[in-house]
């Protein structure tokens, strides 16, 4: 198996797990104690980009992975 590939998916597994850890979070604790969390509110600015950039990065990790099985199966 070409070890790009084994440094690219490790790249790209960092890079989702930053973006997951910078998103926020929605009602955080209130939902325990009896705060209401059916607001309904759209995703705008950073919020959105950092929401299709997890998608994209979750995409591309997704296929990476599917591609270093094929490449290591043969």
């Amino acid at each position: 198996m070409p070890i790009y590939l084994t440094i690219a998916q490790i790249v790209i597994a960092v890079a989702l797990i930053a973006v997951l850890a910078l998103q926020v979070k929605g009602g955080g604790l209130g939902g325990i104690f009896g705060q209401s969390d059916g607001v309904y509110r759209t995703k705008r600015g950073v919020e959105k980009t950092l929401f299709q950039v997890t998608i994209v990065l979750a995409v591309i990790f997704i296929v990476l992975s599917v591609v270093i099985v094929r490449v290591s199966s043969t």
